[in-house]
């Protein structure tokens, strides 16, 4: 389990197909302090650690990625290369401050970027959600995306916007968006489970 609040920006160091898809991600983490089998949410993708270590390069950790999850994120189709920056967030542990709101890191489909506009300095960004995913995506609800909680300004249909204010665009990577990106969505669980409500009340 997740907030959505981001605690470091990692890099892709490596990727290798050995059955799965290994990566080997550059952090800022102690080694140490990760353990192995540990949860850490990349890109908003909740993946286990299975070693961790430090070089020349300094931190990194690697983990273990299913064909399952390469198809239904932004990782395939060349979305993560060598060098790609990634948010990072450990799991929440108890007593921990839930300062976003609570995130799984089960990915439910990718956004596209379809619009940017710098209004003073923020950015309203503008993303086209899967249709099937439009209907739990609400104004002023919440959604992560690429692992980062945010809050949805106003829907048009499929598209929603989002407004990143200064912090955000630096404590995350969400300064290097473009427009054609694909990013990573999850769905409020809350909205999950009032839509499966009505459907069941509606039988």
């Amino acid at each position: 389990m997740f907030t959505g609040i981001i605690t470091d920006i990692g890099t892709v160091r490596s990727l290798q197909q050995q059955g799965d898809l290994i990566a080997r991600i550059g952090t800022s983490y102690a080694p140490d302090g990760i353990a192995i089998g540990a949860s850490i949410a990349c890109d908003g993708v909740c993946l286990t650690v299975t070693d961790r270590g430090t070089d020349a390069q300094g931190s990194w950790f690697d983990v273990d990625i299913s064909a399952e999850t390469v198809s239904k994120t932004n990782i395939g189709d060349g979305g993560w290369q060598v060098g790609k920056r990634l948010n990072l967030e450990r799991a929440l542990k108890l007593g921990d401050e839930l300062g976003g709101h609570i995130v799984s890191g089960h990915v439910d489909g990718v956004a596209e970027v379809v619009a940017m506009a710098d209004e003073g300095d923020s950015t309203r960004v503008t993303l086209r959600a899967p249709d099937a995913l439009a209907k739990f995506i609400a104004p002023k609800g919440s959604v992560a995306l690429n692992g980062t909680s945010l809050t949805v300004n106003e829907v048009n249909g499929a598209e929603f916007g989002i407004n990143f204010i200064p912090h955000t665009k630096t404590a995350t990577t969400w300064g290097d968006a473009k427009v054609g990106d694909k990013e990573n969505l999850e769905i409020d669980t809350l909205a999950r489970y009032v839509a499966r409500l009505a459907e069941w009340d509606a039988k």
